[in-house]
């Protein structure tokens, strides 16, 4: 179960311990058994400061703090703050991704059958598409929409989603999307066969949570080997 260490304090000399904190992670590199660390400033109190640690594990928040330069470094943190900085275990009991979510949700929207459902709630107006398969990006909402529709004129299909992993503003979703060709696609006319290709797409979130930029990465010259457009080539 991941395990969360919260430490609050109050110092006037925040840039010290920040320079502190850089010796702590040079001094430990190799060692120490946190995965994700946040530090915040109270909007409105300067001087009041929260660090958001987390472990893999309760057993592994306490190995890190055995490590003798921790304690070294917590005997200094504390002649640096105002009053003494207190400190709140916490074993997590819900773990929401939010930008996972929204980029799942992306996928399975897009790929629904009928009418393309609206997308308005997870991508934003100024949304701007990098795909090495278009000469231009897709720049806005209406120039998604237009390639969205294209693919889905092409074919029926599905995103398998195989991985994910998420990183500050960032999402990369590892898929496989499987398609029946049902109409023309690149000037191939609809053949009924059944393809698939695989491929990974970075996504960045900006307000409100909506999707503001994407990068994709996609084995679309393996899918127009399966629609048979490299026939002639191969002869």
């Amino acid at each position: 179960m991941t395990f969360v260490q919260i430490i609050d304090c109050k110092t006037s000399r925040f840039d010290d311990i920040n320079r502190l904190m850089d010796t702590w992670v040079e001094q430990t590199k190799g060692k120490r058994t946190a995965t994700h660390a946040v530090v915040g400033k109270d909007h409105s109190d300067a001087s009041h400061f929260i660090e958001i640690v987390e472990f893999p594990s309760y057993e592994e928040a306490m190995r890190n703090s055995n490590l003798p330069e921790t304690d070294k470094i917590f005997r200094e943190m504390v002649a640096l703050c105002d009053e003494m900085p207190t400190f709140t275990d916490l074993d997590v009991v819900r773990d929401e991704q939010l930008y996972t979510d929204t980029a799942r949700r992306f996928f399975q929207t897009i790929a629904v059958s009928g009418e393309l459902p609206s997308i308005d709630d997870l991508v934003a107006e100024n949304y701007h598409d990098h795909d090495p398969a278009n000469e231009q990006d897709t720049m806005g909402m209406d120039a998604l929409r237009r390639e969205v529709e294209m693919w889905r004129g092409g074919f029926d299909f599905e995103f398998e989603i195989r991985d994910q992993i998420a990183q500050g503003d960032r999402v990369c979703t590892q898929w496989t999307w499987h398609g029946t060709h049902k109409g023309e696609f690149m000037g191939l006319p609809a053949s009924g066969k059944k393809v698939a290709m695989t491929g990974c797409t970075i996504q960045r979130f900006g307000e409100h949570g909506k999707i503001v930029e994407a990068w994709w990465e996609y084995d679309r010259l393996g899918l127009m080997g399966q629609l048979g457009a490299l026939d002639a080539l191969e002869r």
